[in-house]
């Protein structure tokens, strides 16, 4: 999965929570000075290109909406940081998560207990 930028991750921030929207939708979310339309639109565009979002036509206007959810993106965000920091070791990433945190022996054991009824609850 292709990465975001983080104004791009903004934008996708919108969709995922308001759902389609015109740009000119998207564009009222902001706060003044607000960005200009064109810019936002080019954004937009470049987005449905990386295949985040897709749009539906009306006449001359696009209304856009998102094909990728935020779940999925976080997803792939957190393997890709993994496979660039950690050499695709999840173990490598909680035990410098655990180190770095300060994470005491309670909370791991109450880590374990809820990873080992999650998987209970799949199988």
């Amino acid at each position: 999965m292709k990465r975001l930028t983080a104004k791009e991750e903004e934008i996708m921030g919108w969709f995922w929570r308001k759902g389609a929207m015109f740009v000119k939708e998207l564009l009222a979310n902001y706060e003044e000075p607000r960005p200009h339309f064109n810019t936002l639109s080019t954004i937009v565009r470049g987005l449905e290109e990386k295949g985040f979002l897709a749009h539906k036509a009306f006449g001359n206007s696009y209304q856009y909406y998102p094909v990728i959810s935020e779940k999925e993106y976080s997803g792939g965000t957190l393997r890709n940081v993994i496979a660039k920091y950690f050499n695709n070791s999840y173990l490598g990433m909680v035990s410098t998560l655990i180190q770095e945190e300060d994470v005491s022996v309670d909370e791991l054991r109450k880590l374990i207990d809820e990873v080992e009824r999650a998987n209970q609850r799949n199988t």
